[in-house]
């Protein structure tokens, strides 16, 4: 039994550049980080391709065959005709249509496993290949380290070396579909915007520096989605008055926010209180790196 961490995904920023004329998704430029857990996969190589899923939001994602974790599998199998496949089984903590890549995750632990069953590096071509086709950040997943990623998610950089964020998750329990919210974006094929450009952040950055770069990038995706989802703006408040906190964003397309804090016991306690108060929201303390 091969097991590997699904981790969520986190936007720290996102900045949309505008909309390609040739295909027309939209040019982002993303600092992204990924939690210390989430979804689990594991993986019983040998035989046809399966998958079960499992735990607290298993029924949202779905066992069926549009599940990433499947077409991930698939469009690898279609470049490399003896690879060992197998049962794969995922166990959903993450929430779905969130923001935070569950999907993506899961579909790139998929395959790392399926790598790792057929002796095939993280870094294969085949596998980023397979992992750009299944998904727009599938490929920032396969390796889950802090990094740049660009234009639809195609485009991934180089780990970054950052200081570890403390931070604290919060998804209200509403689903946020990613094609609506960049439609209120109203960018034709072609355009571009004028929002500003990303700060550079380089590897190495001490974690107050880091901060105050981050303080002057955005999410230019949370004016849209506050429009979808009007209860992001009550997350985001929350966060914001949590003792402790240093920033509060969106991440992704939402509805997951993030706060980062000054130190893990600043989360912890933030995240307890903020669970207490609002039972029906999911509320998750973090370390970003």
């Amino acid at each position: 039994m091969l097991i590997a961490r699904a981790p969520a995904k986190v936007n720290l920023t996102l900045h949309v550049l505008g909309r390609r004329a040739s295909d027309g998704y939209h040019e982002l430029e993303s600092l992204v980080a990924f939690t210390g857990a989430g979804d689990m996969v594991t993986l019983e190589p040998g035989g046809a391709l399966s998958l079960a899923v499992e735990g607290p939001t298993a029924q949202a994602a779905g066992s069926g065959p549009d599940n990433l974790v499947l077409r991930a599998a698939s469009n690898l199998a279609a470049k490399i005709p003896d690879l060992r496949c197998g049962a794969f089984r995922l166990r959903k903590l993450l929430p779905v249509a969130a923001g935070v890549g569950g999907g993506s995750s899961d579909a790139a632990a998929a395959l790392r496993l399926l790598g790792e069953a057929n002796d095939l590096a993280a870094d294969d071509p085949r596998i980023v290949a397979a992992a750009r086709e299944t998904g727009a950040d599938v490929a920032v997943c396969l390796q889950p380290r802090a990094r740049f990623m660009w234009g639809a998610g195609e485009n991934v950089g180089a780990a970054l070396k950052l200081p570890a964020l403390p931070a604290v998750l919060i998804n209200p329990g509403v689903a946020v579909a990613t094609a609506p919210v960049f439609r209120r974006l109203g960018l034709q094929p072609g355009a571009t915007t004028d929002f500003g450009a990303h700060p550079e952040i380089p590897s190495g950055v001490d974690r107050d520096t880091l901060w105050r770069l981050l303080e002057k990038a955005r999410n230019d995706l949370e004016p849209p989605a506050l429009q979808e989802a009007p209860v992001i703006r009550d997350v985001l408040a929350v966060l914001a008055a949590a003792r402790g906190c240093r920033l509060a964003r969106m991440s992704g397309s939402g509805a997951t926010c993030f706060g980062l804090f000054a130190s893990p016991q600043t989360a912890v306690r933030a995240a307890r209180a903020i669970r207490a108060g609002h039972p029906e929201w999911w509320v998750k303390s973090a370390m970003l790196r």
